[in-house]
């Protein structure tokens, strides 16, 4: 008798264990930490990309401190002459662009700044 109790549950710890989230599963995209991981791993290449391509980096960098209308004459100005580095920089922001219409929403730089802004304080 013992030992037809004992193979029964063995089996349904293997059934429990292989049908349970692990803690490396990828959180659901559509939640906030679906959000952060997405965001992150854009982020990440973003920040490995423009490491590498010092002009773009500047450009960037200097349209954060200009109006609107002048950084976004800059940093069209600069993509018109390296669509290379625009496409490559569309392709490693895709991942956010995909959530977007995965998950029915949007989000924006100001809005994580908000979220951050409000987090800090």
């Amino acid at each position: 008798m013992v030992f037809r109790v004992v193979p029964g549950c063995v089996l349904c710890a293997v059934a429990v264990v292989s049908t349970s989230p692990t803690a490396g599963a990828a959180p659901d995209p559509c939640t906030a930490s679906g959000l952060a991981a997405t965001a992150s791993g854009v982020l990440n290449g973003a920040s490995g990309y423009l490491d590498s391509h010092p002009d773009a980096n500047n450009v960037l960098t200097t349209a954060v401190s200009q109006s609107p209308a002048d950084a976004r004459s800059s940093v069209r100005g600069y993509f018109l002459g390296h669509p290379g580095e625009l496409l490559d920089l569309k392709n490693i922001a895709q991942p956010l662009i995909d959530l977007r219409g995965q998950c029915n929403t949007a989000v924006s730089p100001g809005q994580l700044a908000t979220l951050f802004d409000a987090l800090s304080g």
